[in-house]
């Protein structure tokens, strides 16, 4: 929990100083692409989290693997492991990437169905949750035929349970009582 804080803290730093100098999609483009790399490669992955490798050396590499990278990026990334936080740097993009889309006044969540719903069904549920949500919603979609039917949608905090599973868990402790 308080490593997501730090991240979190880490990237509304890195996001008002981005909206200040106008540098948003580049540091964006950036940490999306830092993400790719640490998701592809499990080397890097353990060369970001090892202890023994020295930050100076974490930051030579840097250039080496992110050319092409804002200037504002690789000094970010710079800072963040000269403060011993190299670990924290998949989260803090994902913060970014949350706090972003917050300032864009998007909302982003996912709906799970039993099977694939079709554009006019999407569009129905998203036309009825709108009003409860500020902003655009932008939701992405999964399929879990546990669900056997119906729906449930994840918007930040938030869930809205339709499936038939859990009417069917609902009626059985009803009956249960």
């Amino acid at each position: 929990m308080a490593s997501t804080k730090s991240a979190a803290r880490y990237a509304k730093a890195l996001l008002d100083l981005t909206l200040e100098k106008g540098w948003v999609e580049a540091v964006e483009k950036d940490l999306n692409r830092f993400v790719q790399v640490v998701k592809e490669s499990n080397d890097f992955r353990i060369f970001l989290n090892s202890p023994v490798v020295r930050d100076d050396k974490k930051i030579a590499v840097y250039p080496l693997i992110f050319d092409g990278f804002n200037p504002v990026t690789m000094q970010f990334l710079t800072l963040v492991t000269k403060n011993g936080r190299e670990q924290l740097l998949p989260e803090i993009a994902h913060q970014f990437e949350r706090q972003l889309m917050k300032h864009r006044g998007i909302v982003s969540g996912t709906i799970t169905s039993a099977s694939a719903l079709t554009e006019k069904t999407k569009q129905e549920i998203l036309d009825r949750i709108a009003p409860a949500f500020e902003g655009s919603l932008q939701l992405s979609e999964s399929v879990d035929p546990s669900l056997l039917g119906g729906f449930v949608i994840r918007i930040e905090d938030k869930q809205i349970d339709a499936s038939v599973a859990n009417k069917l868990k609902e009626l059985r402790q009803e009956l249960v009582k």
